[in-house]
């Protein structure tokens, strides 16, 4: 890719937007250097459904711009005015098993599992240190993304690069 091509558009989703698909989000924008553009939707937001606080304050703690950042569904990214995107990825293990819209564009698709690092009623420094541990989980994978040459990137090959990074 070069500095005139427009970024690949990836959209992350998981079931509520509120945790790991707004961490993937945030560190995505942060990390892609302008060849990325990310995303992130659930398939079952709650009514008045926010980011998570301990998300937010991993992310802030560790430099990334959380400005921006809510909650939605994933219909907003099924309509003909969403922007196109090329590359989808689950980041839970309910939202890979759902039924998804049919995206614009088909675009390619993959499953990167991570546990949910607001689940339990574990003390808030417990919770704090499993969404400190799954972002890096994330920065890692996506450290191997932003790092991949153009040819890699491409809408032909980007299908069979991005699930084999699932195995990371």
């Amino acid at each position: 890719m070069t500095d005139t091509t427009a970024p690949l558009n990836v959209l992350f989703l998981c079931t509520h937007n509120s945790a790991r698909s707004i961490l993937a989000e945030a560190l995505l924008n942060d990390m892609g250097r302008g060849r990325f553009k990310a995303y992130s939707a659930g398939s079952s937001p709650r009514a008045n459904q926010q980011p998570n606080p301990l998300g937010l304050q991993v992310l802030q703690r560790a430099g990334v711009s959380v400005d921006g950042l809510r909650s939605k569904t994933w219909d907003e990214f099924a309509t003909p005015e969403a922007p196109h995107m090329d590359l989808i990825i689950t980041v839970c293990d309910n939202a890979a098993g759902e039924v998804c819209p049919i995206w614009p564009g088909h675009p390619a698709t993959a499953h990167w599992g991570y546990p949910d690092p607001s689940a339990g009623d574990a003390p808030e420094d417990t919770k704090l240190e499993a969404f400190r541990q799954t972002m890096h989980l994330m920065r890692r994978r996506l450290e191997l993304l932003v790092n991949l040459p153009a040819d890699k990137l491409d809408k032909a090959r980007l299908q069979g690069t991005a699930r084999d990074m699932s195995a990371s």
